[in-house]
């Protein structure tokens, strides 16, 4: 089973990215995935979660009205639209299997995940 993050990179202020959490050996399409951040020197940060096909339940309030989870269930991934991208955004993202309340992954788990730099 794994979890592979792509998508990420450098942008300006304002910018938008996409992000995408692919899985290999499972079905996205009835689990819970959530999106989580570590930027250097700071904490774990719980970005999103979305369970089942398209039941969201979490955003932080960082990024509400910014960014927006999803499943495309054709291509069993996760997506995280980011618009209005703001250098406080600059992190590491990691999609895992949260805890029941989102607040961080399941059994600390913790990818690879893809590096989101926002900077003019």
């Amino acid at each position: 089973l794994q979890l592979v993050e792509s998508g990420g990179g450098l942008v300006q202020p304002g910018g938008s990215l996409r992000l995408s959490c692919a899985a290999y050996g499972f079905q996205l399409d009835q689990l819970a995935i959530g999106w989580f951040r570590q930027a250097p020197g700071k904490e774990r940060e719980a970005v999103s979660c979305i369970v089942g096909p398209a039941t969201v339940t979490f955003y932080a309030d960082s990024v509400k009205g910014r960014f927006t989870i999803s499943k495309d269930i054709t291509k069993n991934t996760v997506n995280l639209q980011m618009n209005n991208l703001k250098p406080e955004d600059t992190a590491v993202y990691v999609c895992a299997p949260p805890t029941a309340d989102c607040s961080g992954p399941m059994d600390d788990y913790w990818g690879q995940g893809t590096q989101v730099t926002v900077s003019s």
